[in-house]
């Protein structure tokens, strides 16, 4: 009896609590007067009612809605948002916090923040609902997460982290990525009122039970999902299926030795693969005369899925001990991805994706698992082993593939980057490096098979100042520094004469290459010349040194991940192809800035989603695998259609380990997963554009 008055005790109070959220009233944001609208970065808000038009000048515009909101009681957040653009997709990312400084989604979200992230594509208007995460019943374990962008929790919709309802102090809508121009409207906006959802069943686990969260084959414990493999039988059995699609599929046709169409004109052979514009479009042509276009994919390894167990041993069952069988995968490393392990002190990982090929594949696992990858590229309709790949594996003579050297030599002082600093092109390791890198690579440059090789990756560019600015910051045994220094000399003849022009007071020419603060802002005009000097002298000698010593392989560029004009110019003048890694649904809005008319090579692109135990989508979201495989079909349809696309690179061949790389990422972007099998969704959906895709791009 004890046992039913409690239970009809807890039903009174939870419909109490149901009624008096009901009873609240719905919150129109724009209606209230409290409510401070503002635009975040550059851009142009337009507010006409509870409809904001925005005009996004630059990347992270948006609206600001500002208010001391106590939300409890509430549980959701509702509004319009229109893509008024005809080109662009919109990513958009909606926050909910406690501060008002930005918070990037990628990473994951900081204390007392709320994060969504959503598609809206050219033309579509959406209604948006934004649920708030349901309560945190183990505080112990969330505070025990660490080294993945995204945690288990927030594979449960649980994007808010330590989200209070009650102290609420800014609510954005922002436009991310390289948006600038592009118009969009939201309008309605309003927070429900309502009980917020039931935390998972993973989420009522306490520490004890929750931990170890990932089993013995790398994959998130807490969760099924089809396909999950439990027992090395369930490897052996992945195995044996696909090795009937396979058959069943075994490739495109019409394809030369190396990957070109057979069925299409035929222009000159040179022994090597170059780049032509046929009636229009930019080629590539493959050594033997065929049209080529480049449809591969990133960092095919058996080591994709390498993972940091340093202060999270826990996080892991039954790890082998060093000396047994599986032990030997505590060594094993990708040669690309070491270095940033090495940087970053990490003493200790485990390679779970290299030990399920070795029990799936047997002690022969690395030849084993090199023919398995020839045979599916060829089956699956792509044709290029993209760069940061298993050289055991692209040196085959079996598919096309591009390489990538990075020029790791002396930084150029307070220039900054993503992974590296920017290096100093004036100094003389800069070229010594490149030569030293290019000569490692020796077997690619005089092999038919190899494209060609990017030089570099996603460098820091900056603003048209950012690396000039840098420059007369730095220290005086700077090379940059000393260049600028000179240039200024001659230019000006006299410091006098220069302090006149920048506002500066420098005793001496010693003096302003002393220099280690910012200087007036007369010094603008020639900050910017400089800029474009070290942009020329970058690329120039990039070439230089790379025709010298590979005069028959593609310079396919650096990678773009952010430019300027100037940048682009030089680009333009200097590399063979212009290579840009564009993180979008597709490639229609795509125009090269400055309307330089060179062929473009997509470096990296991915779509992921979180329906099979991972936590992190990668860098675009998508609902699940099917919308994933679509979307894999749109964008590189897009980019076949594309008059300067000669090639789209996925980035990757395996997912990343749930439980993080080096760097914290946790993407689902595989064709495959850490288990080896493929994601035969995404799968079907690239031999569909594959298979076709030379009269694609042929014809359309």
């Amino acid at each position: 009896m004890p046992d039913i008055k409690n239970a009809i005790m807890t039903a009174c109070i939870a419909c109490a609590a149901s009624a008096a959220a009901a009873q609240l009233p719905v919150l129109k944001v724009t209606a209230n007067p409290e409510v401070k609208v503002t635009p975040n970065s550059t851009c142009d808000l337009n507010v006409a009612g509870d409809r904001i038009e925005v005009t996004a000048n630059a990347w992270g515009s948006g609206i600001i809605f500002e208010n001391n909101w106590n939300l409890d009681g509430y549980n959701r957040v509702s509004f319009n948002v229109e893509n008024l653009d005809s080109m662009q997709y919109l990513q958009m990312t909606f926050h909910m916090q406690e501060k008002k400084k930005y918070v990037s989604p990628i990473k994951g979200a900081e204390a007392g923040t709320l994060t969504d992230n959503f598609y809206i594509a050219p033309g579509e208007t959406r209604q948006m609902e934004i649920w708030f995460p349901s309560e945190i019943l183990h505080p112990d374990v969330d505070a025990d997460f660490g080294g993945m962008h995204v945690y288990p929790y927030a594979s449960a919709g649980h994007y808010g982290y330590r989200f209070n309802p009650s102290k609420v102090k800014a609510i954005k809508i922002l436009a991310r990525r390289h948006t600038a121009g592009v118009r969009y409207a939201v309008s309605d906006f309003k927070i429900l009122p309502g009980k917020i959802k039931e935390p998972e069943p993973m989420m009522k686990l306490g520490k004890n039970e929750f931990f170890p969260f990932i089993d013995n084959f790398g994959q998130f414990k807490h969760k099924e999902w089809p396909g999950k493999i439990h027992s090395e039988k369930d490897l052996k059995k992945a195995l044996k299926e696909e090795e009937k699609d396979l058959a069943s599929h075994p490739g495109p046709k019409d394809r030369s030795k190396f990957g070109g169409w057979m069925r299409g004109p035929r222009l000159k052979a040179t022994g090597h693969y170059r780049v032509e514009k046929v009636k229009g479009k930019w080629w590539l042509v493959d050594p033997e005369g065929y049209l080529f276009w480049s449809h591969g994919v990133v960092r095919v390894t058996p080591s994709s899925g390498i993972t940091p167990l340093d202060n999270r041993r826990h996080y892991f069952e039954n790890l082998p001990k060093e000396d047994s069988e599986l032990g030997q995968f505590y060594f094993t490393y990708d040669t690309l991805m070491k270095p940033y392990y090495t940087v970053r002190g990490i003493d200790t990982t485990y390679d779970y994706s290299c030990a399920n090929i070795y029990r799936k594949y047997g002690p022969d696992f690395r030849n084993k698992f090199a023919e398995m990858s020839h045979r599916r590229l060829k089956s699956w309709g792509l044709n290029t082993i993209a760069n940061s790949s298993d050289r055991s594996i692209y040196m085959m003579d079996r598919t096309p593939y591009v390489e990538r050297i990075e020029i790791h030599s002396k930084p150029l002082e307070g220039a900054g980057g993503a992974w590296w600093h920017f290096m100093d092109p004036f100094d003389p390791s800069f070229e010594a490096t490149e030569r030293e890198r290019l000569e490692a690579k020796r077997r690619e440059i005089e092999d038919p098979w190899c494209i060609g090789l990017f030089v570099d990756n996603e460098i820091n560019w900056g603003t048209p100042k950012t690396l000039a600015t840098a420059a007369i910051k730095a220290s005086e045994t700077q090379a940059a520094k000393i260049e600028m220094v000179n240039c200024l000399k001659k230019k000006y003849g006299s410091i006098e004469a220069l302090n006149g022009k920048w506002g500066s007071e420098f005793d001496s020419w010693e003096a302003l290459l002393a220099n280690r603060e910012n200087v007036p802002d007369g010094a603008g005009e020639d900050i910017e010349d400089f800029n474009r000097r070290l942009i020329e002298a970058y690329f120039s000698t990039v070439r230089r040194v790379f025709k010298e010593l590979a005069p028959d392989k593609l310079y396919l560029g650096c990678r773009f991940a952010g430019w300027n004009i100037d940048v682009l110019s030089a680009a333009s003048k200097y590399c063979d192809v212009i290579s840009y890694n564009l993180y979008y649904h597709n490639l229609n809005w795509f125009k090269i800035p400055g309307g330089f008319d060179k062929p473009v090579m997509i470096g990296e692109f991915h779509f992921g989603a979180t329906d099979r135990g991972l936590f992190h989508p990668g860098q675009v979201h998508t609902n699940n695998q099917t919308d994933r495989a679509r979307s894999y079909y749109d964008y590189v349809h897009s980019a076949l259609r594309h008059p300067n696309m000669i090639g789209t690179h996925w980035h990757q061949f395996s997912d990343q380990m749930s439980s993080g790389r080096f760097d914290g990422e946790n993407f689902q972007v595989g064709f495959t997963d850490v288990c080896d099998t493929p994601y035969y969704e995404t799968i079907e959906k690239i031999r569909e554009i594959g298979y076709e895709m030379y009269e694609t791009r042929f014809n359309d």
